[in-house]
């Protein structure tokens, strides 16, 4: 029985570290039916087959969807009947928004969404300016504080300062013309 208490208090001190949680504890929703829109550049994000391919997706009022990916493609939605109704928390700050893709590094590749904000001027300044820049191979970085965060990996930081890893929110999608759901 001393055996018992003893594995249950070596195991209550050693599970409570510093660990890094993998999602965000900020609150995202979104909902995007590709299916009725048929947005390519989205559909270019939202492909397993291209993966590499993210895509930033932002509000325009409550009009318009903005899509643009790292490959140069851009594109805008008209928010539809049921668009309107639904829910939409794009991270932290509606109009930054979030960006969405498949990663290169595993196979089959994981699905990413990230808030498109960077992490740690948002957590050094609490303003909601820094959005992130991403080059063509998915490396996100930011211009007020240099870092440079790979999008394929996690949202780990590759180059700058040491500090937080990219916002992440859960996020699946049944496809380039299926639906898209991301949420906390």
């Amino acid at each position: 029985m001393k055996q018992f208490w003893a594995i249950l208090l070596c195991m209550t001190l050693f599970a409570c570290g510093d660990e890094e949680f993998e999602y965000s504890r900020y609150h995202a929703y979104f909902v995007f039916d590709n299916q009725q829109h048929l947005d390519a550049t989205l559909s270019s994000a939202m492909n397993p087959l291209a993966p590499g391919i993210f895509c930033r997706i932002s509000t325009s009022g409550n009009q318009f969807f903005l899509f643009t990916n790292n490959q140069g493609l851009s594109s805008r939605q008209a928010m539809n009947a049921v668009d309107k109704q639904r829910t939409c928390v794009l991270g932290i700050y509606n109009e930054t928004g979030i960006y969405v893709g498949y990663g290169i590094l595993n196979d089959p590749p994981i699905f990413y969404a990230y808030d498109a904000l960077c992490p740690n001027c948002y957590k050094e300044t609490g303003l909601m300016r820094d959005i992130l820049s991403v080059n063509s191979s998915g490396m996100a970085s930011c211009s007020r504080c240099k870092r440079t965060y790979d999008m394929n990996n996690s949202g780990i930081i590759t180059k700058g300062e040491a500090g937080e890893k990219l916002i992440r929110y859960h996020a699946s999608t049944t496809g380039p013309n299926g639906i898209l759901t991301v949420n906390n």
